[in-house]
């Protein structure tokens, strides 16, 4: 029996002004859905094009539950295909990353085909005269997606043939890769560090809520950095202070800090935390940055760039973005109750090492299996995720702060402990689920 399917009406009325349904987290036939409408329709992330820097280059990843392929083109342009032969269906780039060189070759029956996804070559040719092979779907090679866009060597694609273009979805949310781009005095991030990833046993959207949700980390996260920083406290009086308590010791700032630092919230569901303050804003300075910045960019560019301190930047629907301290998580849908979050690095290309090594601490201490903070956030969403099952509520909710009208309003700067972000996640959900 279905509920959801075919009933657009079942599917509106789980999201209200104030509350949202426990079945957006929970229901196994809405996340099917999801994968089908909501991941198609949207532009979504896919990678970096400093992953595959060289011809054939390639990395294979998913958009949703769809497996692609994002390889470098002889023309050095970038291209993503779904990763399936079009012969008997095997999936053809079967590493996480290689160099391909000029063809993929299918290791079923030999297959091969151009980067762009173009038949190359097949075995035994002669068997498929007269057969009407030309006209069929497997003459035309691996599909290709066919709206790619590479933002700043960000790539993002939208499975969907038909849709909102790339700056439409996006608007004023893409400043933060601009501003986070921009911190290289050479304009230019890579990949760097390699990637942690570290399987929830929740729903992918709670890892988004959670976000930019500001009235959490100095309550989950008082057994962790709370520890650390009383820890400190204790060190004798001239003790430099370390990297990682510089890192930590922010998430044990009072609500009032956090409502103070406010909440851009833009169209289609992206926003971030951290507008006039935030937790990466009292980094010590590296020795040689801010003179290369300067050089680079003009003390009153420079200014600018380092004086926006975002904290998380969240692009609907699936990555949150941390420009100060150049990391990128990406929340990978698996099932209903199951996410695998990806965390990445990047160098800011011929800025001091110091900086990336102060990136790749954070990115251990806070985002990794083995990090500190990050399990005081899986412990919350592991426990919601099995209480959600409870018949005892139904509704969950998302109504601090809320103002009647607010849905009309983008682009705005509130409060940074209103939930505005994340209902705006939720009419986001539903306009691009189809509804």
């Amino acid at each position: 029996m279905t509920t959801y399917r075919n009933n657009p009406e079942a599917i509106r009325q789980l999201v209200r002004d104030t509350e949202v349904h426990k079945d957006l987290y929970i229901n196994h036939e809405l996340f099917q859905l999801e994968m089908e409408q909501l991941f198609a329709n949207t532009w979504v992330y896919v990678g970096h094009a400093s992953q595959a820097p060289n011809k054939g280059d390639y990395i294979t990843t998913t958009v949703g539950n769809e497996e692609v392929v994002m390889v470098r083109h002889n023309d050095d342009s970038i291209k993503v295909l779904y990763n399936r032969c079009p012969h008997k269906g095997v999936k053809v780039a079967g590493e996480s990353c290689g160099n391909t060189g000029k063809f993929f070759r299918c290791p079923y029956h030999a297959w091969t085909f151009r980067t762009d996804g173009k038949l190359l070559a097949i075995p035994l040719k002669k068997g498929y005269e007269n057969t009407g092979f030309e006209c069929s779907e497997a003459s035309q090679g691996m599909a290709p997606v066919e709206n790619v866009e590479v933002y700043r060597d960000f790539v993002f694609c939208r499975l969907s043939p038909e849709g909102e273009s790339f700056a439409d979805f996006f608007g004023e949310s893409l400043s933060t890769i601009d501003n986070m781009v921009d911190r290289s005095p050479e304009g230019k991030l890579e990949v760097a560090g390699g990637v942690m990833r570290y399987m929830h046993n929740c729903n992918w959207k709670m890892l988004v809520d959670n976000q930019t949700d500001t009235c959490h980390p100095m309550v989950a996260h008082e057994s962790s950095a709370g520890t650390a920083v009383k820890v400190w406290q204790e060190a004798p009086e001239g003790t430099p202070k370390p990297m990682a308590v510089e890192l930590f010791a922010p998430f044990m700032s009072p609500y009032e800090f956090f409502e103070n630092m406010g909440i851009r919230v833009w169209e289609n569901g992206h926003g971030h935390t951290g507008v006039s303050d935030s937790i990466h804003a009292e980094y010590s300075d590296i020795g040689g940055y801010w003179d290369q910045m300067v050089a680079a960019y003009g003390e009153e560019k420079a200014k600018a760039i380092l004086g926006d301190v975002r904290h998380n930047t969240i692009y609907f629907p699936n990555i949150m973005v941390k420009g100060p301290i150049q990391t990128l998580r990406v929340f990978k849908p698996i099932a209903a109750d199951k996410t695998l979050v990806e965390s990445w690095t990047f160098r800011l290309v011929g800025a001091p090492d110091k900086l990336l090594e102060r990136t790749l601490m954070y990115n251990r201490l806070i985002n990794a299996p083995t990090s500190v903070v990050g399990h005081d956030d899986l412990e919350m969403y592991e426990r919601a995720q099995t209480a959600l099952q409870s018949r005892g509520r139904d509704w969950m909710n998302v109504g601090r702060l809320f103002e009647e009208g607010e849905a009309s309003r983008t682009n705005v700067v509130i409060n940074g402990t209103s939930e505005l972000q994340m209902r705006a996640q939720f009419r986001a959900w539903l306009k691009y689920m189809g509804l």
